[in-house]
């Protein structure tokens, strides 16, 4: 295992409870993390002692999910989060356990975890505790359900998504039976909310391989959202690897190949059924519909696309594009905006202001603004306010 060892806030938890008679461990993604040679971003410790007795033992304590457990529990501005062992009770919903029990042993509460490399304990004395050989998968790089696969997808359905997440993160395989499973299982993804299903595949779709999504898609995890599953689409989805690392042009290229093979209606119908914020939702939108058109030619019909749609959405456009269908549109794109010239009306040199004081009202004055901006983008070097009022008296007096 690399040599990453816990904070000493982190330490301070595990002592304290060790130094009463309790049991205490890390476990988790923390665990794997650390064998991966990776610092966690978050520390969690399991443990023998019940929530009450965890409270009574720090001063500072909030209790996040004490139904189930846990406490979390602050050290200055940190905060650790403290779990009881545990079993789970049966889920109704396939996704929460309808109750939990204590237990007073690590083993079965590694038991009940999702995959072996997630079911990894390490006390203080740095002694791995691995009963279900979480760390020769890792070494192996699967990811492996603990126990049945199709009972682990049962208790709680966002396993099926995070098996998939996991796999595109990590770059591990995920085990023949594990995935097997998810196909028999999807269906049960019906009982997930559209916002856990949404986070999820926007965690896979900033991943390096988001290309993941087209398994996610041929599993059936994303039925009720599609018309229907598609075929070969893992070939297509690699093109997403092209586009920057960030939500917005990663969604618009989602959406673009999704209906590209006529699998939704709209990208604005599909992200508001995975309750995406309005901003995403309309930039999405507008970029798929710029990418049904050719793409701009001139320096002009650039500057056009820029006051027409601005510029999230024909960047986002010009990115998608370059992703999906090659050329050079971003780099177009960006050579417009390095230059600084004007494309929308509140870049003029003049304000309406100024068109009120020659006597513009209404309609006329709107149109004298787009006549200026039109001559501005044929003329960026005339962008100057006593040409272009000038120019506005003139027009107004012919």
């Amino acid at each position: 295992m690399a040599v990453i060892t816990p904070p000493k806030y982190v330490k301070q938890v595990l002592i304290t409870l060790q130094s009463r008679g309790y049991l205490a461990y890390l476990v988790g993604g923390c665990v794997r993390d650390m064998i991966l040679g990776v610092h966690p971003q978050d520390w969690d410790i399991c443990t023998s002692a019940l929530p009450e007795q965890v409270q009574s033992l720090f001063a500072h304590t909030v209790a996040t999910g004490i139904r189930h457990g846990t406490v979390t529990v602050m050290v200055g501005s940190h905060g650790v989060e403290v779990t009881t062992f545990r079993t789970d009770g049966g889920s109704l919903d396939h996704r929460h356990p309808e109750a939990v029990s204590f237990v007073g042993d690590l083993t079965s509460d590694l038991a009940r975890r999702d995959f072996t490399m997630n079911a990894i304990a390490l006390p203080p004395d740095g002694l791995l505790a691995d009963p279900f050989g979480g760390v020769e998968d890792i070494q192996k790089g699967i990811i492996r359900c603990v126990g049945e696969p199709e009972r682990r997808y049962e208790e709680d359905a966002l396993r099926m998504f995070r098996a998939l997440r996991f796999s595109a993160r990590l770059g591990f395989a995920v085990e023949e039976e594990t995935l097997h499973a998810i196909y028999r299982k999807a269906h049960l993804a019906v009982n997930l909310s559209a916002e856990r299903v949404r986070d999820e595949t926007e965690k896979m779709l900033l991943t390096k391989s988001p290309e993941i999504l087209s398994l996610v898609i041929e599993t059936g995890l994303l039925d009720r959202f599609l018309l229907h599953r598609g075929e070969n689409l893992t070939p297509q989805f690699r093109a997403l690897q092209a586009l920057p690392r960030k939500a917005m042009p990663r969604w618009a290229g989602l959406c673009a190949l999704l209906e590209q093979n006529g699998m939704i209606t709209s990208a604005g119908d599909f992200l508001s059924a995975l309750r995406l914020d309005g901003r995403t939702i309309r930039c999405c939108g507008d970029c798929c519909a710029l990418l049904h058109t050719e793409p701009p030619q001139t320096k002009k019909s650039w500057k056009k696309l820029l006051n027409r749609c601005g510029v999230d959405t024909a960047m986002c456009a010009a990115q998608v594009s370059d992703a999906l269908r090659g050329g050079k549109c971003r780099e177009a794109l960006r050579a417009v905006l390095k230059s600084g010239e004007c494309f929308s009306v509140r870049h003029l040199a003049v304000t309406g202001d100024d068109l009120v004081e020659l006597g513009l009202r209404g309609r006329a004055l709107g149109e004298m603004l787009d006549f200026l901006l039109d001559y501005v983008m044929d003329y960026p070097e005339n962008n100057r306010r006593e040409l272009l009022l000038q120019l506005a008296s003139g027009t107004e007096e012919n």
